[in-house]
């Protein structure tokens, strides 16, 4: 595996902590990541790393030709079957190369701002079509992002959706509206700070940070709380009432299915793939203008219509359990190695 992981955090990170987590019960999975690190003790020989420059713009490229240079001796020692590298960009570069050296197949998974974001810059994309026409197979975690990859000149795409990780409901009373998010223009949570103001008598939560966190504070009403970043994530949904996603493009929207998992509902601004998440009228609601938030909050606030949607987020989370996600890469695998 190749690709940010812990104890580095983020969906990529947490997305391999999960995927490896199954496939080891299985299998021999290596992780190559970016350092300097320290790897958890449970898998301190199963954990790699390359040390790049903490530099926008050197960060990635460096890993990119470091990372190959690595997988190619680390494959002298432990003779890996196949390479998965995560994020279309440096990272999923490091395996082109290290593919072209050591002829073994190669598996990429687009996550989402790879193919949104970096795929519009100009050495970004060279990246990306690299990647996308090496790769033996291209994985997709939602079906608009495999839209995107046939759009780059992606062959074949095949879409396996996030897992999510098993959350512990925290007795106590629900009563926050919440944004669980980076505080980064993309995310919009200045969006959510609007929406506070609407419902003055309502309790709203910030869990996230991020460059806009100071303005954003200074500039909240008085309703609105910001907790910074929490690893109890578990239980803040299990005191929340109702989650609000206002993200301009997600590549997937894994926090909708986490809060489902503990019968959290979900408003999500109807954009990328958070329509596949959110069954409209069932799990929650999505809006595109602010009049259409603000109604979709309030009829999810009531009692009744939270506890509906609640329950029936329970059971749509468990389409995405980590053994189902990891029997499905499992296919991919015997597919490209024959």
């Amino acid at each position: 595996m190749v690709g940010h992981y812990p104890p580095h955090g983020g969906g990529v990170a947490n997305h391999l902590d999960g995927l490896v987590r199954e496939l080891r019960k299985r299998h021999e999975v290596h992780v190559l990541t970016y350092g300097p690190i320290k790897p958890r003790e449970f898998e301190r020989d199963l954990v790699h790393q390359v040390k790049v420059p903490r530099v926008y713009g050197l960060r990635g490229t460096s890993f990119a030709f470091l990372g190959a240079g690595r997988i190619t001796r680390l494959q002298g020692k432990f003779e890996f079957d196949l390479i998965h590298a995560h994020f279309v960009g440096t990272t999923s570069f490091a395996g082109v190369l290290a593919k072209e050296r050591l002829n073994l197949p190669l598996v990429v998974t687009a996550h989402g701002s790879d193919l949104e974001h970096t795929a519009k810059l100009r050495l970004g994309r060279f990246y990306v079509k690299r990647t996308l026409a090496a790769a033996d197979e291209i994985i997709a975690v939602s079906h608009w992002l495999a839209r995107k990859a046939l759009d780059l000149g992606a062959e074949r795409v095949r879409v396996i959706p996030n897992g999510v990780r098993e959350l512990r409901s925290v007795p106590g009373a629900r009563r926050y509206v919440t944004f669980i998010g980076a505080l980064r223009e993309y995310k919009s949570p200045e969006t959510f700070i609007e929406l506070a103001r609407h419902f003055p008598s309502e309790e709203f939560l910030v869990v996230g940070d991020g460059p806009l966190r100071e303005r954003l504070e200074r500039e909240a009403p008085e309703n609105v709380r910001f907790l910074g970043y929490r690893e109890d994530v578990d239980r803040i949904l299990s005191e929340s009432r109702l989650l609000v996603l206002p993200s301009r493009r997600e590549g997937f929207g894994l926090v909708i299915i986490e809060a489902n998992s503990l019968g959290v509902p979900a408003v999500g601004r109807r954009v990328s793939a958070v329509p596949e998440l959110i069954r409209e009228g069932k799990n929650g609601l999505t809006f595109q203008s602010f009049d259409e938030l603000i109604e979709a909050v309030g009829k999810l606030l009531e009692p009744k219509a939270n506890r509906k949607a609640g329950s029936t987020g329970r059971h749509v989370s468990k389409i995405y359990s980590w053994e189902k996600v990891a029997r499905e890469v499992e296919k991919v695998y015997e597919s490209v190695l024959g």
